[in-house]
């Protein structure tokens, strides 16, 4: 089964440049439109419009979504079915403060997306454990800075992410015993 870049409708492709299907397209168009982030990760206008009226994603200028909206979009999107949306933001917050003000950021929402979908996309989930988890982490991490508190967030995502995966599946086999109960 090919794996989805977290967040959205799209198979992983063979480069570790997650942003390599997007930002032709960003830097082409100056941003992406509502529209276009909603064919991206298959949510709803209002659900985006709402987190930004929230302040858990930073206000597109023009109507324009750039790298960073589309990151912090792609993350809450990616955890939404595990976490709820304040605790996301709780996480974000710990990482990055505040969505409007950049000094107080440990890391990128883009770079913390990118290792996010790199660890997804390089660990085994049928041979999951905490220290494939944080091998594969680890790898990814060996050129940062705050690395224990980079760390403790994307195992929380990664094993939010596995486990929201995992209410779907049985989600889809508890609709499947129903039809096979009713036959």
């Amino acid at each position: 089964m090919d794996k989805l870049i977290p967040g959205t409708n799209i198979k992983y492709s063979t480069s570790d440049d997650v942003f390599a299907v997007f930002r032709p397209l960003i830097e082409l168009t100056g941003g992406l439109s509502l529209g276009q982030i909603c064919s991206i990760t298959g949510l709803q206008s209002s659900t985006i419009q709402n987190w930004v009226k929230r302040g858990y994603v930073q206000r597109p200028v023009r109507k324009k979504y750039s790298e960073k909206h589309l990151s912090r979009i792609l993350l809450i999107s990616a955890l939404r079915d595990c976490i709820n949306i304040e605790e996301i933001g709780e996480i974000m917050n710990l990482i990055n403060g505040d969505t409007e003000d950049e000094s107080d950021d440990i890391i990128s929402d883009t770079k913390l997306y990118e290792y996010f979908a790199l660890a997804i996309k390089n660990i085994d989930s049928l041979t999951l454990n905490d220290e494939d988890i944080e091998t594969v982490i680890n790898r990814l991490l060996e050129n940062e800075t705050h690395i224990n508190e980079l760390v403790y967030a994307l195992k929380i995502m990664v094993y939010a992410y596995i486990t929201g995966i995992c209410f779907k599946k049985i989600d889809e086999n508890l609709e499947n015993l129903k039809t096979y109960r009713r036959k």
